[in-house]
């Protein structure tokens, strides 16, 4: 009934997990993931013992096979269940028991591991592994839904479709640096849930992805002069405190406040800011 991978960035700081399902919710209980330790995702008939079970696994140094190996011996259930496994270095592990339903079956490499079941056939998987490969290059949460859409746009879980989620940690990865939860989306219940997901990731990005240093502008001269006057519309006029004041003021409002540096600006916030207040991008 579902279908998912997990992953871990090439760097080695971020591990995560995505699926999709026709199924409510999926994302309340499929994925799991803990900071510089792994992410499992735990499907069919889902044990989810196994999300704390497995990330434990894994923090005593246990490899991602190894854990799998351990939660099914130890699981009465197994024949029914379905678990893919990341650990913080080597190979993922999938496990897919006899009585899942077909199709269904996982594959796995270094540092990711994809499996489903009801699916429309194995290339479902097999696509879902050709996307995440193809990807390298791409931030670990894109890399992981291009490998969902993969298997989405291959026939997915041959059911239909009805939710999907993405789930992506780092070390004080997430928001100011407050937590460890880089990215946490689920759409629960739509007819297009991966696409919905897709939208969802990209203002996710918009809103709370960090500046590249190469592409800010410095505030001063024209430029200085036209957000001054962008703010003064948007109802944040410069006063004593200054451009960035103003500039972080409105920023707030717009929940833009991660993309702020003193004395520059973000090319992904002027443009939201043209737009906000009528001007062309």
């Amino acid at each position: 009934m579902t279908f998912s991978i997990v992953g871990r960035s090439v760097d080695g700081r971020q591990h995560g997990v995505a699926v999709a399902s026709k199924f409510l919710a999926v994302g309340a209980l499929v994925p799991a993931a803990a900071a510089d330790v792994g992410a499992l995702a735990t499907q069919a008939h889902a044990n989810l013992a196994f999300r704390e079970q497995g990330l434990a696994l894994l923090r005593t140094g246990a490899a991602a096979a190894d854990a799998v190996a351990g939660l099914v011996a130890a699981d009465p259930g197994r024949d029914d269940r379905q678990l893919g496994v990341v650990g913080a270095t080597g190979d993922g592990a999938t496990w897919t028991g006899p009585r899942c339903h077909d199709w269904a079956g996982g594959r796995a490499g270094d540092g990711w591991a994809a499996q489903g079941n009801i699916l429309a056939g194995p290339h479902v998987v097999d696509a879902m592994r050709d996307a995440w490969l193809a990807g390298a290059a791409l931030p670990l949460p894109q890399r992981l839904l291009a490998a969902l859409r993969a298997g989405d746009e291959a026939g997915g879980d041959r059911r239909g479709r009805q939710s999907a989620a993405l789930l992506v940690v780092e070390r004080r990865g997430g928001y100011a640096g407050t937590s460890d939860t880089v990215v946490d989306l689920r759409v629960d219940d739509h007819p297009d849930p991966v696409v919905e997901l897709r939208r969802l990731l990209d203002v996710h990005a918009m809103l709370f992805g960090r500046p590249d240093p190469a592409t800010l502008l410095d505030l001063a001269g024209p430029l200085a002069d036209e957000v001054a006057g962008l703010l003064a519309r948007a109802g944040h006029p410069v006063g004593a405190a200054g451009l960035d004041d103003a500039l972080a003021s409105w920023a707030g409002v717009e929940n833009l406040e991660e993309r702020l540096v003193s004395g520059r600006i973000d090319p992904i916030v002027l443009a939201h800011l043209r737009r906000a207040t009528g001007e062309r991008d």
